[in-house]
């Protein structure tokens, strides 16, 4: 699994994981607000741009995570931070895994069945996947993302180049990926995030990940999209995080 790491090594471990389509650039922001008190690392997911591994599934992610955990800290670590894809990788981790970090911050995680998304999304990427490669189109798709334009270089690189049998098997997971019951025996302190002008599913899955969670709480972002926090909002994710960690 290849790892991206900023800041001091031997110091305690920050573990984020970046949306679907998207890479470490996710926590740009976070890492030069962290990196001068924690080792931050940020896996490229399975089937992304950099990593070694297509993508198979969020259950196999969180268990190539888990072994990276085990093998290079004794199988804890300080917090575990995860946007969208990678909240729900990061939901797996802890259902697989009670104690494998103290602190954890879900953000936007789906958390419920979206079968009929489900079935449009392979004719659909077929339809639509050379578009991917065109600037034009992403320009457009990082505004409906609410994605900083500074950041479009890093994006377009690293979207256009996912295969898409990579696209197809992380949507098709994402849009299938139900919270597991395991969860309840977590003990990390979670912080779960939702943001206001999420689709409602989305604002229901994080109501069912907080009731699941023993010891979280749910924060609803008022006035924000999915993923505004961490994409545009760094101080305020890194607030959040120093308060959880307290």
């Amino acid at each position: 699994m290849f790892v991206t790491e900023f800041g001091i090594k031997n110091e305690e471990v920050i573990i984020l994981l970046h949306g679907g389509g998207l890479s470490w650039w996710n926590y740009t922001d976070e890492i030069e607000l962290l990196k001068n008190r924690f080792h931050v690392i940020i896996p490229v997911l399975d089937g992304h741009s950099g990593s070694d591994a297509d993508f198979t599934s969020i259950e196999d992610n969180a268990a190539r995570i888990i072994r990276y955990i085990d093998e290079q800290f004794e199988g804890q670590v300080l917090l575990i931070g995860g946007l969208s894809l990678g909240g729900q990788i990061l939901l797996e981790i802890l259902s697989q895994r009670k104690d494998i970090c103290k602190f954890a911050m879900i953000e936007s995680a789906l958390a419920l069945l979206m079968p009929i998304t489900h079935s449009l999304i392979k004719p659909s990427m077929r339809l639509s996947y050379g578009l991917i490669r065109k600037k034009w189109f992403s320009k457009l798709q990082m505004k409906s993302l609410k994605i900083r334009s500074d950041l479009f270089d890093k994006y377009y690189r690293d979207t256009s180049a996912i295969n898409i049998e990579n696209y197809i098997m992380f949507m098709e997971s994402n849009s299938a990926y139900r919270a597991k019951p395991g969860l309840s025996q977590c003990h990390a302190k979670a912080l779960v995030f939702v943001g206001g002008k999420e689709r409602p599913i989305m604002k229901k899955s994080a109501k069912l990940i907080q009731a699941l969670l023993p010891n979280s709480e749910l924060i609803t972002l008022k006035g924000y999209h999915h993923g505004d926090l961490s994409m545009n909002h760094a101080d305020e994710y890194v607030k959040y995080m120093m308060t959880l960690m307290k």
